[in-house]
């Protein structure tokens, strides 16, 4: 099991979403088990891109949760969420942004993890 680090954008993210308390735990639970789930996403130094179901709307019109996970001696981090019907890709711009967050967690993570 992975540890899953839900980061304060994403818990900001997820309230606004109305994301309920069960779904972020089956979400943690998902990926502390699965920690590679989602679609890499080009460009953007190795976050998923992963699609949840909404309550009553399947995936297709439910959630879409970004994820960094760089390796197994890392845990993975909830980047954000955000609705379909509020934005089905990123833009370049914002790919690139995930990858300068994505380099920072690693080496950050890196230099304080436990030997």
């Amino acid at each position: 099991m992975h540890t899953v680090v839900e980061t304060a954008a994403y818990l900001s993210a997820a309230k606004s979403a109305g994301l309920s308390d069960e779904d972020r735990r089956a979400v943690v639970d998902l990926l502390a088990a699965e920690p590679e789930s989602g679609d890499l996403m080009q460009g953007t130094g190795g976050c998923r891109k992963l699609r949840i179901a909404g309550r009553g709307k399947g995936k297709s019109g439910g959630y879409r949760l970004i994820t960094a996970y760089v390796g197994r001696n890392y845990p993975v981090f909830l980047l954000t969420v955000f609705g379909k019907n509020e934005k089905s890709n990123l833009t370049r711009s914002e790919r690139n942004e995930l990858a300068r967050l994505t380099d920072i967690l690693a080496k950050t993570y890196r230099k304080h993890a436990p030997e």
